[in-house]
């Protein structure tokens, strides 16, 4: 009986989330599984994998074969590496604590690559949405100063009759003669 590691999808239409299982290679993409190892959400940025790393180490040692995307998952994770290393102890090629020490080291910079790579994310995430409110304070200050031209433009009119009519003299206007009909 082949083993396959391999993910099975879960998750509504366009939201698709894989469980990633230990399953017979005869077996339905979603059907019956041997054990379920860990998840994989690919929408989240950087896509987020949890695995329980035992028992898949457990699972690559026993000569479960794992399909190719997971196999980058598990790889991304070390566990590809922790078997590598851990063949080589078998060999004799190099002893247990060198095969620990090499392992950590390799985790130690991976972590600091991700965490470099999220605060990069959250940086650039930061910057756009500063320079999104800068955009849109400029254009409300625009707006606001064409609005006030307007406003200057309809008044100024309306200001020069006005002044106009102050700075012309004020005469008297002529006595109405009386009419025939006043004196009569």
């Amino acid at each position: 009986m082949a083993v396959k590691i391999r993910l099975a999808r879960r998750g509504r239409k366009k939201l698709a989330k894989f469980d990633v299982i230990i399953a017979d290679a005869r077996a339905p993409r979603d059907g019956r599984f041997i054990e379920k190892i860990g998840t994989y959400n690919p929408l989240t940025v950087p896509a987020s994998i949890e695995l329980d790393e035992e028992k898949a180490f457990t699972w690559l040692m026993n000569g479960a074969q794992p399909s190719d995307t997971v196999k980058a998952m598990l790889s991304y994770r070390g566990i590809m590496l922790r078997k590598h290393l851990q063949i080589g102890v078998i060999k004799g090629a190099l002893s247990q604590e060198e095969a620990d020490k090499k392992l950590n080291e390799w985790k130690e910079s991976k972590e600091a690559k991700i965490k470099g790579r999220v605060d990069t994310l959250a940086q650039d995430k930061q910057a756009k949405a500063k320079a999104r409110k800068e955009a849109e304070s400029k254009i409300k200050e625009a707006r606001a100063e064409a609005i006030r031209k307007k406003a200057e433009v309809a008044t100024a009119p309306a200001a020069e009759e006005t002044a106009a009519e102050a700075e012309a003299p004020v005469t008297e206007a002529p006595a109405a003669e009386p009419t025939s009909e006043a004196q009569a």
